[in-house]
């Protein structure tokens, strides 16, 4: 039995930072002004704050999609998608023990840019939330982002990138 792994709290501060970096280039990318920029409409969590279904093996990040509702406002047409981008640490940290010449610094940069990039796409409607466990859309879908990703990644000097780069190679 795998023993789950979380984030310490110097990795944690490294997810914070990829974060930051990952929303402003994000935004940047797709010209969002503060208003429309999905600020309220998604979540970022590491391991230790995912319900059991939001945890996998395999993937190191997944975006799982509720329904949310103001409060105080009964109405149906009140209804709106919330996206929550869950971090699988257990995953992340594995490889970059495994491949040494990955940091976990751009890795991250790299996972969240990508998970913010299908959050931006569900709720642009560039792509169905729904479609995404059908085989060959969400293949097509994934290589798609991972050339975004590379796109709005490749103009940023971060050390170690060229190496996450490399990793995806195959997924541009």
């Amino acid at each position: 039995m795998q023993i789950s792994r979380h984030f310490n709290r110097e990795e944690l501060l490294k997810v914070d930072e990829a974060v930051k970096v990952s929303e402003e280039i994000v935004n940047n990318f797709y010209k969002m002004s503060s208003g429309q920029w999905l600020k309220n409409r998604y979540d970022i969590k590491t391991a230790k704050d995912l319900s059991p279904h939001e945890c996998v093996d395999g993937p190191f990040a997944q975006v799982v999609k509720y329904e949310g509702q103001q409060k105080d406002v009964p109405l149906g047409s009140c209804l709106f998608s919330f996206y929550k981008v869950c971090l699988q640490d257990h995953a992340i940290l594995s490889t970059v023990e495994k491949k040494d010449d990955l940091s976990l610094e751009p890795f991250l940069l790299y996972i969240v840019t990508h998970e913010l990039v299908h959050v931006v796409r569900f709720s642009k409607f560039k792509q169905r939330y729904e479609n995404k466990n059908e085989a060959d859309v969400t293949l097509d879908e994934e290589r798609k982002v991972h050339r975004l990703t590379h796109t709005i990644l490749k103009t940023v000097s971060v050390p170690g990138l060229s190496k996450v780069f490399e990793f995806y190679k195959d997924w541009r």
